[in-house]
């Protein structure tokens, strides 16, 4: 957000104040303080004017403004209703050489997930990609997949929605549901069936010594009907376990600071997923580019790595998908 408009909204949240005194406190004419206000009302802000002057009277549900407003967090937000991919323009702001930006849209239409899977990004949802440039080598960039997957959870959970964590990073929930998995298994887990809200998927750029930049993309499922997601997703939405809509603006806030919390300290962030993750201690099926690791998951490594005991010992597994099975 232009830094002027941060200062007329700030004064304005402290208002009523007067255009005169406003122009003088920020050093601009009464003209810009008075497109500075239409700025605002255009995106959504309610701001009220009488004899007293302006004051701030209602924030916009949703926005890049209205996120931006009282976020705690050193990230710009570009916002798009609607865009092909916010992975994809994250992408093309690290080419250009930009970071900290969160591109954040209220629909995506041509969404990707992990493996290149379609990913259905409808209105109503939050989707958004962080870009970033830590100071890390690319062995340890996986870290910050577990961290988005933290953040989401623990925002799920403020609102009311308790998230966990299944290796690595896809953000469920449990529900009352009968039958077997999507896939016809019955070796399969579903009795508690676990939902999906959240995905995430993380793309870099750099070399082995040195990450040059980090994008993670984040698709919540917020204000959606699960109906209207692909059922092989086996999904579920914010709205549909609250039973009413979630206050989109207040869970980006809180999602992306927590974020910038753990990127600030990777070495922290695994104790933060073990709290929440659901995978620690279950038998799990994990299908790995090597084979299938097939045992009980007991516990993780730094950067993400899952170990898995198996009737051969331990195996480690960086990346693949995990499935929950039934106890022996």
């Amino acid at each position: 957000m232009n830094e002027t408009r941060h200062r007329v909204l700030d004064a304005l949240s402290d208002g009523p104040v007067s255009g005169p005194a406003l122009a003088e406190d920020l050093g601009i004419s009464r003209s810009a303080v008075w497109k500075h206000v239409e700025a605002l009302r255009e995106a959504g802000f309610t701001i009220a004017s009488d004899d007293a002057g302006y004051s701030l009277a209602e924030v916009p549900e949703f926005g890049g403004l209205a996120v931006e407003y009282g976020l705690d967090a050193p990230f710009d937000i570009e916002y798009h209703d609607s865009i092909p991919s916010t992975n994809a323009r994250a992408r093309d702001l690290a080419a250009e050489g930009a970071s900290d930006v969160v591109v954040l849209a209220n629909e995506q239409t041509g969404g990707r997930g992990r493996l290149d899977r379609d990913w259905v990004s409808p209105s109503g949802g939050i989707w958004l990609s962080i870009l970033f440039r830590p100071d890390v080598p690319m062995a340890h960039a996986p870290v910050y997949t577990l961290a988005a997957a933290v953040a989401a959870t623990r925002a799920a959970r403020e609102a009311g929605v308790e998230a966990t964590i299944k290796w690595p990073n896809d953000v469920l929930v449990s529900v009352t549901s009968a039958g077997t998995s999507s896939a016809g298994d019955d070796d399969v887990l579903v009795g508690g069936e676990e939902r999906k809200l959240v995905g995430i998927l993380t793309e870099m750029e750099g070399e082995a010594d040195r990450v040059s930049w980090v994008v993670v993309g984040i698709g919540v499922n917020a204000n959606v009907d699960p109906d209207s997601l692909p059922s092989e997703a086996n999904p579920t939405s914010l709205q549909a376990v609250r039973g009413e809509a979630v206050d989109r603006r207040l869970f980006t806030q809180r999602l992306v600071e927590t974020f910038d919390t753990l990127r600030q300290t990777p070495e922290s962030v695994l104790d933060e997923w073990r709290e929440y993750a659901t995978t620690l201690g279950k038998r799990v099926r994990v299908e790995t580019p090597k084979g299938v690791v097939e045992g009980e998951a007991v516990d993780v490594e730094f950067p993400g790595r899952l170990v898995v005991e198996t009737d051969d010992g331990r195996q480690t597994v960086s990346a693949g998908d995990c499935e929950h099975l039934r106890p022996v």
